[in-house]
């Protein structure tokens, strides 16, 4: 006997930009606010919350061309759902925008399919464990040297026992900077992450300092767009640390190329970019055939559930931005205890509930 659907009635949109708690910026980029776009599906006496780190074009796109291809489909189909909107901005192209577009809708409709059924999110894609690892992670290049210690300190003494600081900016200033990191928070494990600031031979002469330091991953020690300069630092850098990239990644094309070039040690994937919980768990699929771990790249709320679902993940980044943004604006978010975080599994889909009084101000 076929089962009932249930007809997506509508599919809403709106975006908030955030100021930052201080100006910050990375190795290659700096910014004042960070823009939360929140998209909520409805069927039936349900709703479903999803969200994307966006611009506010990526609200634009939902609303002119993605939410009228999904009503009145079925909303537990999400992956004709995720189908039909990936045919849609074929001649828009796929990475940037439209992948955090598709992303913001995939993610309300996997909430929504929770809610329905009432299984949380990890029910509904399979748990692989009970809790995922998480990693601090900020340590702003703006950050004078007492903000930068003072906040990867304050992780470690929460029981967070890793933590990652932004280098890039400046390769005279770096080696500085880490190692006061490094006096800052004793034997805990210490990240750093270029943004894809240094040249191939700068992040080389950086991975031998760092390494000296205790540093165990170097993330985007070169753009990653530069396969070859990631596979260069992989092959020469010192045995125990990983070379990372992955984040700006929108479809498993982008991913299976890096994979298949040999560039990283462990891939990142973020659900708010790469075409939703769908377009992660496709990721998740191809680590798992390459034999290359996993690791989520910010928004720690969204993707709590996908990681505990997926086998590959190593671990999620706990960024300072988005937790700060996420436990401001959403009831439920996640909270680490002990350098961990689990599901509300007693909640269905995301476990989310969005305080959108308290978002009003925000709003774009």
């Amino acid at each position: 006997m076929a089962r009932p659907q249930v007809p997506i009635a509508a599919v809403d949109v709106a975006a908030y930009t955030i100021p930052t708690a201080t100006p910050e910026s990375d190795g290659t980029l700096e910014w004042r606010a960070t823009t939360l776009v929140v998209a909520e599906a409805r069927a039936g006496d349900w709703k479903g919350l999803g969200y994307s780190y966006a611009d506010t074009a990526t609200a634009t796109l939902v609303h002119d061309r993605l939410a009228a291809l999904v009503v009145g489909r079925d909303a537990l189909a999400t992956t004709d759902c995720w189908n039909v909107m990936v045919r849609e901005i074929r001649n828009l192209g796929r990475p940037g925008v439209a992948s955090m577009a598709i992303s913001a809708v995939d993610n309300a409709l996997w909430d929504l399919k929770g809610q329905i059924l009432d299984v949380p999110l990890v029910g509904l894609l399979g748990d692989a464990r009970s809790s995922v690892p998480v990693y601090g992670s900020g340590g702003f290049t703006s950050y004078s040297m007492q903000e930068l210690t003072a906040q990867l300190r304050g992780w470690v003494d929460e029981g967070i026992g890793r933590v990652k600081m932004k280098v890039g900016r400046s390769a005279q200033a770096d080696p500085a900077r880490v190692r006061a990191a490094r006096e800052a928070i004793g034997a805990a494990t210490l990240f750093v992450d270029a943004n894809g600031g240094y040249s191939r031979k700068q992040a080389l002469a950086m991975a031998d300092e760092f390494a000296a330091l205790g540093v165990s991953w170097f993330e985007e020690p070169v753009t990653s767009d530069d396969l070859a300069g990631l596979r260069l630092l992989r092959d020469r850098a010192p045995a125990r640390m990983d070379i990372t990239a992955g984040e700006y990644g929108y479809d498993a094309w982008y991913f299976r190329a890096m994979l298949e070039a040999g560039a990283v040690d462990v891939l990142q994937a973020d659900a708010t970019r790469c075409a939703g919980v769908t377009g992660f768990m496709r990721a998740a699929a191809l680590c798992e055939a390459f034999q290359v771990p996993l690791s989520s790249h910010c928004a720690p709320s969204l993707h709590v559930h996908a990681c505990c679902a997926a086998t590959p993940v190593r671990h999620l980044e706990y960024f300072f931005d988005h937790v700060r943004i996420e436990q401001m604006l959403f009831d439920g978010a996640a909270r680490a205890r002990d350098g961990m975080v689990s599901p509300d599994r007693t909640r269905p889909g995301l476990g989310l509930m969005f305080k959108r009084a308290d978002a009003a101000r925000y709003a774009v």
